[in-house]
């Protein structure tokens, strides 16, 4: 008897010890083979995903040195021995990136055909036995100066829209590559301005690992929950969004490829799909992604009154308790109104350039002839009579401080040091010597020599990174 507990236990481990690995090919051209990379083999972006990774995976590196997507192209990938032996490996995750190549003047008078061949090469993958998850990755940026050459103009404006539209039409999964080396070359990451270099492939390789680690759920839930039907579905960057009606005010949900758990959200305050880096990447991290339409209300009681109503909808549909709010701008007003009343339904705080006090946007001392208009429609928002009122009111972003401080809601600040619109030293200055001195604080990003626009980060990294942190969404990425 004990023998055969000894056998049966030996079969056991054995079988655990020949467990079949989760295989992914990365699919791509000369950036995913590693081209100048002094040792490619352990650098490539491959080769440190597999590091990611762990023993679990098997990362194959199918990238070809000048590859096309395009059949026209000077070297179609499909034609090369990589893509056959990438069928062959049969894999359970496939990585494309591809487009780079096809941006160069001889491959680009083709790009009529892009679109269809892509779907081609993801309906090759698509078919074969392992029914692999497909995950398509945007071109890097290229710094190359000109169109002779490979050009990020054409990368941007006519390849990836095209990569957007196949991930939304398919439902298909989509990371954003293009932001992630910022708009301004840094040798260190990219030295001939379009291969990254192992510290640049490193982060490439980070980012796709921390997309993968996102512990799911059903994100199929929020929408079919939601107490109103979408009266139209949309494109939000090759994710899919719904449009509702609430009683004449426009609202939006995005959800995202894979939920994580819990259901984050990210709502968003004025000025929808501008500088939007910042919510794809959250989408990419399994975030929903959230709209209520509250124009020309300023923050104000009403605008508050709307979102308490949105709130209890998107509850319903089973989203977080807590929103991570994001406001640009005059989109400051709202999300610390809000905020200052919900503080407990508040995970996190992103203002960006934020206005924090009505006395300083719209009403100021020399208001310039653009908020001309603004003025007597915040008057007529918050019922004030004249300029008197607006200085007495007590109800600004700034007079939430104590109450967001005593709270421990987590806040981060991107701001431009030029800004004369909504000056930094009037708005968020004030704000975080006032969290401080109340025991509190807030990260805030300065822009050296940016004004008012443009928003955000080109590259979202450290806003994206402290909202995953303070959520409790960061994965624990090392290596």
């Amino acid at each position: 008897m004990k023998k055969i507990i000894l056998l049966s236990l030996c079969l056991v481990m054995g079988a655990i010890c020949h467990a079949e690995k989760i295989r992914v090919a990365c699919i791509g051209d000369s950036i995913t083979y590693g081209a100048f990379i002094e040792d490619r083999d352990s650098q490539s972006y491959p080769a440190q995903l597999q590091e990611f990774l762990g023993q679990d995976y098997d990362v194959r590196n199918f990238g070809v040195n000048g590859a096309t997507l395009l059949h026209k192209g000077d070297n179609p990938y499909i034609q090369t021995g990589a893509y056959r032996s990438s069928l062959e490996f049969n894999p359970h995750i496939v990585l494309i990136k591809l487009g780079t190549n096809d941006s160069k003047p001889h491959n680009r008078v083709h790009l009529e055909a892009y679109k269809q061949q892509y779907l081609e090469l993801i309906d090759a993958y698509a078919t074969l036995s392992s029914k692999p998850r497909i995950i398509l990755l945007t071109p890097v940026k290229c710094f190359i100066p000109g169109e002779n050459d490979i050009c990020d103009r054409v990368i941007s404006d006519d390849i990836i829209p095209k990569i957007k539209e196949i991930a939304y039409e398919r439902d298909i999964e989509i990371i954003n590559m293009h932001n992630m080396f910022g708009d301004k070359w840094d040798q260190t990451q990219m030295p001939d301005r379009l291969h990254p270099s192992g510290k640049g492939t490193g982060r490439m390789a980070k980012k796709i690992y921390e997309y993968l680690s996102v512990k799911e759920c059903d994100r199929d839930k929020v929408i079919a929950s939601f107490p109103l039907k979408p009266v139209r579905e949309f494109n939000f960057h090759g994710f899919k969004g719904y449009a509702y009606d609430d009683n004449g005010i426009e609202c939006y949900i995005v959800k995202p490829h894979h939920a994580a758990k819990g259901r984050p959200w990210i709502w968003r305050a004025r000025f929808w799909g501008h500088e939007p880096q910042t919510d794809i990447a959250l989408l990419e991290q399994g975030f929903h992604l959230t709209y209520c339409d509250v124009s020309d209300l300023y923050g104000s009681p009403e605008a508050v009154k709307r979102w308490d109503r949105f709130y209890s909808l998107v509850r319903k549909a089973g989203l977080d308790r807590k929103a991570v709010l994001e406001g640009m701008s005059r989109g400051g007003l709202i999300i610390y109104n809000w905020a200052g009343k919900n503080p407990r339904k508040t995970a996190c705080i992103y203002g960006d350039a934020p206005v924090m006090d009505l006395k300083t946007w719209p009403l100021r001392q020399d208001p310039p002839a653009s908020l001309a208009e603004c003025i007597p429609v915040m008057m007529k928002a918050y019922g004030f009579r004249n300029a008197e009122d607006v200085l007495a009111w007590k109800g600004n972003p700034v007079d939430h401080a104590r109450k967001l401080a005593k709270a421990k809601v987590a806040m981060i600040h991107v701001v431009g040091d030029a800004d004369i619109a909504v000056p930094v030293e009037d708005n968020t200055t004030v704000f975080e010597k006032l969290i401080t001195g109340y025991g509190h604080e807030i990260k805030v990003i300065h822009k050296p020599g940016v004004g008012h626009h443009p928003h955000s980060l080109y590259d979202p990294e450290p806003i994206v990174d402290y909202i995953l942190e303070v959520t409790g969404q960061k994965a624990a990425a090392s290596n």
